[in-house]
């Protein structure tokens, strides 16, 4: 922090770790000054997207504020009285105030970062709302800001030298630093805890990575209020060069189209020349409750779709490239007013966009899945418009305006064209008969005309026109056969339809 916004090798790092290392270990002081780098590298990442969202507001607002009340110029609409206006000038100033200070905090290169959380903070001002004494908010202090990470290398007993796990037994031995090493109740400085391990989840994996000495990290943290104290692996997954689209379409393989929505996930698979195969797929999305709880149903929802895209056979899942940044920024200007608008602003900003995109694609890379992210713009609207009443018509199940967008990510990622020719052939030719615009068609020709058929003889006894054969011209010959005669008994097969060129209307 002191040091300020420099390049990467220019922050002294090798420094600040050479100095740590006297009073702890190197392998200690290394992940220290790692993580405290990366927490730096995100805070001024966050405060040039906050510094962003700020000029596009002030943007927004300023332009709105250069038209009268009640008019429009172009595309820019007026507020629609002065109460609202004057309202919208103090919201300008507020922030153009809070501009100055994140721009200032940017050329300073010093962001604001607090380790154990600043909600924690906050809460230390209100513990009687949160329900807490003084006691109970330091230990979840203590907690918060404990550190206990240590990087794993490739060579080192079980792949991890600072924190070792040995897999026969799920012993745990930790190196203490130097002013400690006189806890030590193992060789070589290190200290063994009374308790064993056992990982559970990805068991197998982490087992050939510690058997053969590949590194793996540990994370030791502690939950204070179900008081218990957990041990987290983590490692580099292999890198795997996964398909394109193009390649999986010509490879002939499948993808599920998903569409995200605030209460739902609806998905369809696609085969490569973009026509849906098999019925809808809907995966309920409950994002209600604390964060944890939200991640953890996000995770499961995920991982409904993965299993779907196995049991059809796709190689990849096709998302929407969305991003409501802008929008939570100006949504007060562009989202409507009043409680619809803020209702649907509530919405728009309770989508996890960018937590689900970034979830899939974790999890769908070690399935051997290929996620594709494709651009949103009218694939709502082109679906529902093109493609919502064709499925409704050969589907069992009820197809929404989501399904169909759903079909048009999918295609759009496979590289076809969403909008379908009015007029195109419907799934049934014996139902509908609906043809593009320039296709040939089944048609009549009119009566009185050069072509056939056209009837030359009279009407039979009885009033009724019994059409045959032998009432066309020279074209079609008569048949000689029985069957054929004029008085033979048979089916009326009705008009006969020829293939012409759709140049005029339909009768």
């Amino acid at each position: 922090m002191a040091i300020g916004l420099v390049p990467v090798r220019d922050n002294r790092r090798a420094g600040r770790k050479k100095k740590l290392t006297g009073v702890s270990s190197s392998r200690w002081t290394g992940a220290m000054t790692r993580a405290s780098e990366d927490q730096y590298q995100l805070s001024m990442r966050c405060l040039y997207d906050e510094c962003a969202g700020l000029r596009r507001a002030i943007g927004r607002i300023t332009r709105r504020l250069a038209v009268p009340c009640g008019q429009r110029t172009g595309r820019v609409r007026g507020y629609r009285d002065q109460g609202e206006r004057f309202q919208k000038q103090r919201r300008l100033q507020a922030l153009e105030v809070r501009l100055a200070v994140v721009e200032e905090r940017i050329a300073q290169g010093r962001p604001s970062v607090v380790v154990g959380g600043g909600r924690l903070v906050k809460m230390r001002h209100h513990l009687a709302d949160a329900r807490l004494t003084a006691e109970d908010w330091r230990t979840r202090w203590d907690a918060a800001r404990l550190f206990l990470t240590a990087d794993g290398e490739s060579g080192a007993p079980h792949g991890n030298y600072t924190i070792s796990v040995d897999p026969a037994d799920g012993s745990v031995t930790i190196v203490l630093p130097e002013p400690l090493r006189h806890l030590a109740n193992a060789p070589r400085g290190r200290y063994r805890l009374a308790c064993t391990v056992a990982f559970h989840h990805r068991r197998q994996e982490w087992l050939d990575r510690a058997c053969v000495n590949q590194a793996v990290r540990y994370d030791i943290t502690c939950d204070p209020v179900r008081g218990r104290w957990y041990l987290d692996a983590s490692w580099s997954a292999p890198k795997i060069v996964l398909r394109s689209p193009e390649e999986i379409r010509a490879a002939g393989g499948r993808l599920l189209a998903v569409d995200l929505n605030a209460d739902h996930l609806a998905a369809y698979v696609l085969d490569p020349h973009g026509n849906p195969v098999g019925e809808p797929l809907t995966v309920p999305l409950e994002l209600t409750g604390p964060a944890s709880r939200r991640d953890g149903r996000l995770r499961a929802a995920v991982t409904s779709l993965i299993k779907m895209a196995r049991t059809h056979g796709c190689a990849g899942i096709v998302i929407e490239n969305l991003g409501f940044t802008d929008a939570r920024h100006t949504g007060r200007e562009t989202m409507g007013r009043g409680w619809r608008g803020k209702a649907f602003r509530r919405t728009v900003a309770g989508i996890p966009t960018a937590r689900f995109r970034e979830r899939l694609r974790g999890m769908a890379y070690h399935q051997g899945l290929v996620v594709v992210a494709v651009d949103p713009a009218y694939t709502s609207r082109w679906g529902d418009t093109h493609w919502r009443r064709p499925l409704d018509d050969q589907s069992k199940t009820t197809v929404t305006r989501h399904h169909a967008a759903a079909v048009a990510i999918g295609r759009r990622a496979l590289g076809h064209r969403i909008r379908r020719r009015p007029g195109v052939t419907a799934c049934d030719r014996r139902i509908a008969q609906r043809r593009a615009t320039g296709q040939t068609a089944s048609v009549p020709r009119a009566r009185g005309t050069t072509s056939p058929p056209r009837t030359t003889g009279t009407p039979p006894e009885g009033g009724k026109t019994s059409w045959s054969r032998s009432d066309q011209l020279v074209l079609f010959p008569a048949p000689r056969t029985v069957r054929g005669a004029p008085g033979a008994r048979h089916h009326t097969p009705g008009p006969e339809y020829v293939d012409s060129a759709n140049t005029g209307p339909q009768h």
